[in-house]
């Protein structure tokens, strides 16, 4: 594995706005973007370090992502943020090697910016891309309401919950296809988070898209944390991008 590190993906990068990416020992690879989580406050592109390594021994390059985070973001700076590494991984890999697939993820506050991008055509759309030339989407255990942090900023009580455009559900059903995608949520996460992740299911299911396309995995433990007789995050990963083939 060759790990390349504090790569800026926009012009005039400030310090989060920086990649790491992390290659396999092969000329053509597919790439995983991901998000990492920490409420849109905290956390850090080596929040991937822990699945990296057995991800590029299968054959897949990761691209660990940094973005802005509050106080020093407002909504949706993240979400630019996010969009633009994406661009910048299409535009750019093939100098580490071909890119046979795309692939787009994250956890807790990056499932929540994962959402966004797959829901939402404006942010990757400022880019050129359509949320469904992605090949596939990981979801793990964000928020498919308006982020809590989204409402603190906007000086609302960070339990309610509100579908506006700042909300992944919101745009459900304003696609008329969408990529493959995998939702993990554990039955012991975060206050209304399994519920929250089962009526994104349910409303998918309502708009009538492939659920063939759709994968849940529900797992035991914690949010983002789930108990080790479980398959990690990497088996999870592997086995969807797998399914894929």
């Amino acid at each position: 594995m060759k790990i390349i590190d504090n790569v800026p993906y926009c012009n005039d990068a400030v310090t989060r706005q920086h990649l790491k990416i992390y290659l396999p020992e092969t000329d053509e690879f597919d790439v995983f973007v991901y998000f990492h989580g920490g409420g849109l406050t905290a956390g850090y592109y080596n929040d991937c370090n822990h699945f990296a390594e057995k991800l590029c021994d299968n054959g897949i390059a990761v691209v660990g992502l940094n973005y802005r985070l509050y106080p020093n973001a407002s909504y949706p700076d993240f979400l630019k943020d996010a969009a633009a590494g994406v661009a910048w991984v299409k535009k750019n890999i093939e100098q580490y090697g071909k890119m046979k697939r795309l692939f787009v993820g994250g956890s807790s506050a990056g499932g929540y910016i994962s959402m966004m991008l797959c829901f939402d055509k404006r942010w990757l759309g400022m880019h050129g891309i359509a949320p469904d030339s992605i090949d596939g989407y990981i979801h793990d255990a964000g928020q498919p309401t308006c982020h809590f942090n989204v409402l603190k900023e906007r000086g609302i009580d960070s339990r309610r919950v509100i579908i506006d455009d700042s909300a992944p559900l919101y745009h459900i059903g304003t696609a008329v296809n969408l990529s493959p995608m995998l939702f993990v949520v554990s039955d012991n996460d975060m206050e209304n988070r399994y519920e929250q992740t089962k009526l994104v299911i349910s409303t998918l299911k309502h708009f009538r898209y492939d659920m063939s396309k759709v994968q849940l995995k529900v797992m035991q433990g914690t949010h983002c944390h789930y108990i080790n007789k479980e398959p990690q995050f990497d088996d999870i990963a592997l086995e969807f991008f797998n399914s894929l083939k």
